[in-house]
């Protein structure tokens, strides 16, 4: 990041996108943050402070990836995304249609870490959005650029972080269907498997990595698609944290009535096989579903909700959610 800033607000009054407002504090102005049905300009509080955004952005960089599905979430076009793991340049395949809808401009701007504000420059966006937890020292840089959002943080908070972005975007309305869709869904699915397996049934969350193994518990992401399911968790996951580690001598805490594994890169996929060795691992086997670690981790979406409420429906054999067609593409 060692463009200066004068040279990025000289690029960016260049491509006519000097507006926003960043402050400390809440101005006066931002009543309007919270009206729907698209009326612009509005001013939008957040983890920053407060940006004026002229007119109904139609151009995003999303600086994170929760961002650029949630863009895409509410069919707007993102030009600007920092690179999924190890994907590189391309976006997720579960992102579906909405992705082959808003996300055929899309340039990798660079690693979650480190994004290039040249490459955001030449994008022209007339909007971007992160998160305090991510780029709060580029922030200045960003706001030279175009009117910036950021959210205090990400994961837990994604469907507060949906909700900014649709005020930013003029499209609360939508956001709120969306979200409303997806809940009942959930539900639905989570009933089901309920009907079917009894009301005590638990799900379990593992994930192998390189690291210790991880059980994901209620303020994970995947946690929280289990409780918008209804679903109950093992003692162990039952807890308001992101996740718990355990050793090969505490395995018996993965368990439940289904568990639930993601792996995660080559020693992901080594961890799991040398637990699978071991005899305390042997009466949970027939119990795991293994799942794509992009969906359950990495997604922290409405588009990676919707594949895990499959996954679980799936794993209970249950009717599926129904994939609206943003997603679906039918």
């Amino acid at each position: 990041m060692k463009l200066s800033l004068a040279r990025v607000t000289l690029a960016a009054l260049t491509i006519g996108a000097l507006t926003a407002c960043g402050s400390g504090a809440p101005s006066d102005t931002t009543t309007s943050s919270s009206t729907a049905g698209g009326a612009f300009p509005r001013t939008v509080e957040h983890a920053m402070g407060s940006t004026t955004i002229p007119s109904q952005p139609q151009r995003v960089a999303a600086l994170d990836a929760s961002f650029t599905d949630a863009t895409l979430m509410l069919d707007t076009k993102v030009v600007a995304f920092t690179e999924y793991n190890t994907l590189g340049s391309k976006l997720p395949d579960y992102l579906g249609a909405s992705a082959t809808n808003y996300g055929a401009e899309a340039q990798s701007v660079g690693k979650l870490a480190a994004p290039s504000l040249e490459k955001i420059i030449a994008t022209k966006p007339d909007l971007i959005v992160s998160a305090k937890v991510r780029h709060a020292k580029e922030y200045a840089q960003l706001s030279g650029i175009a009117p910036t959002v950021f959210s205090e943080t990400t994961g837990p908070t994604w469907k507060d972080n949906i909700r900014l972005l649709a005020k930013a975007l003029g499209k609360e309305t939508l956001a709120e269907q969306r979200l409303a869709e997806y809940e009942a869904q959930a539900k639905k699915v989570g009933d089901a498997v309920k009907a079917k397996s009894g009301p005590d049934t638990t799900i379990s969350v593992v994930r192998f990595l390189d690291g210790p193994t991880r059980l994901y518990a209620k303020k994970s992401f995947s946690g929280i698609v289990l409780q918008d399911a209804g679903l109950a968790r093992p003692e162990s996951q039952n807890i308001d944290e992101f996740m718990t580690e355990i050793s090969a001598e505490r395995i018996p805490a993965a368990d439940g009535t289904k568990i639930f594994v993601t792996t995660n890169g080559d020693k992901g996929t080594d961890s799991l096989n040398t637990y699978r060795q071991n005899p305390l691992w042997a009466p949970l086997e027939p119990k795991t579903v293994e799942v794509k670690d992009a969906e359950w981790m990495s997604a922290v979406s409405v588009q990676g909700a919707y594949h895990i409420l499959a996954d679980l429906a799936k794993a209970f054999d249950v009717p599926g959610p129904v994939i609206p067609a943003w997603i679906s593409g039918k």
